[in-house]
Formats: structure tokens, C-alpha cells, sequence
């Protein structure tokens, strides 16, 4: 699908794309939890019918729900999770100081 329209420069074209089935299901996990939910979300976005978005959905619910969270075995078998996160360190590139 494109869309164009004139401006002072020329003609200029937008291309719009409908997301992939796994861009839908992964937008349709950050929504909601509820599996059905879920395959209806990313069925009205793809433009398809439910059933066919709901096997998919079922099968990235189980990849998911193995990878979700890590868990590391502490003192005395307890458990406890690991959280990992990255800082940015901004560089300025006039960091130069004179005297």
C-alpha cells in the first residue's frame, strides 16, 4: 500500500505496510496477558480471522513462558531472580577543557 500527495518540493510517497504476524502477537503480549485477548488483538491488526491467529498465539505463549525470567538458586535452595541493567554513559565530543 502507498499513499501519495503533492507538496511545494514534489510528490512524495509513503509506503504502509500492515505488521507481521509475529510483530502482532508481540504487540498483542505487551497489551494484555489474556491468550484470547491476545489472538484478537493481533487478528485486527493483520486484517485475518481469529482462528488462524490463535494457534500462533498459543505457540509464542509457550516460547515465552520459558524464556520470561531466570532464576538463580541461592543459599539453601532459595530462589531469586537476577535483574541486568544496561546505563548509558553519554561522551560529549567539546569535553575538551582549556585553561
Amino acid at each position: 500500500m502507498s499513499e501519495d500527495w503533492n507538496t511545494k518540493y514534489g510528490t512524495r510517497r509513503v509506503r504502509r505496510d500492515p505488521p507481521t504476524l509475529e510483530e502482532a502477537i508481540f504487540a498483542a503480549i505487551g497489551i494484555t496477558d489474556d491468550q484470547e485477548a491476545q489472538a484478537e488483538i493481533a487478528a485486527s491488526l493483520m486484517g485475518l480471522p481469529i482462528e488462524s491467529v490463535q494457534a500462533e498465539v498459543k505457540k509464542a505463549a509457550r516460547t515465552s513462558a520459558r524464556s520470561s525470567t531466570r532464576v538463580i538458586a541461592g543459599e539453601q535452595g532459595a530462589q531469586r531472580s537476577v535483574v541486568v541493567e544496561r546505563r548509558v554513559t553519554r561522551k560529549f565530543g567539546n569535553d575538551k577543557r582549556t585553561a
